[in-house]
């Protein structure tokens, strides 16, 4: 399975860029099903990678990030704990 880590976390800051940060993603690390939402105080994030530390390693440079959820879709499609 390919992009098999869900992930998903929040990003607080002051003067957050959704834009911005979704093409940050995109640049940080490839996957797919990306979405960037919320204001200039707190953005959510969902986005599915091989490589969830690089997308964190991007967002905690843009703001605090925190509430961090990554599961493995692989393990879950198997019938096992993700």
């Amino acid at each position: 399975m390919e992009n098999k880590f869900d992930t998903q976390f929040l990003i607080e800051g002051h003067d957050l860029d959704e834009d911005a940060i979704h093409d940050g993603i995109l640049n940080s690390a490839k996957g797919d099903c990306l979405l960037v939402v919320g204001d200039e105080d707190v953005v959510k994030v969902h986005y599915h990678t091989d490589t969830p530390w690089k997308v964190l390693e991007y967002a905690a440079a843009q703001g605090d990030i925190h509430t961090i959820i990554i599961e493995n879709m692989e393990r879950q499609s198997n019938g096992l704990h993700g």
